[in-house]
């Protein structure tokens, strides 16, 4: 299974170059961190170095890193739910503003 993310500045217009996000999967011990990477100069994690199977996960993006200590919403956390995973690409898009964000399942 590969999972990518795309964070877009859409108040800029443009990629959000250098966001750090932090992969998490949900254990029977609570939440485990499994990797982290910066974005791309394009705004994109195109993989992770550990592999994603089936159950909850999540992406947490430090946007306060990116949008400075003034960011009204300075993390943003995206839980979601694979199923399948031999099969399938999974990527979670971020569109972040400096007072909000939306999120959708991408192909």
């Amino acid at each position: 299974m590969s999972l990518s993310t795309h964070v877009l500045d859409t108040a800029r217009g443009a990629p959000a170059v250098g966001v750090e996000v932090h992969l998490e999967t949900h254990t029977p011990d609570g939440w485990q961190r499994r990797d982290t990477h910066h974005t791309d100069g394009d705004g994109r994690i195109r993989a992770w170095h550990t592999d994603v199977e089936d159950g909850l996960h999540r992406l947490v993006f430090d946007t306060g890193g990116y949008l400075g200590e003034d960011a009204f919403f300075p993390e943003v956390t995206v839980t979601f739910r694979i199923a399948d995973s031999e099969h399938q690409h999974f990527h979670v898009p971020l569109l972040l503003s400096p007072f909000g964000y939306s999120t959708y399942r991408g192909t």
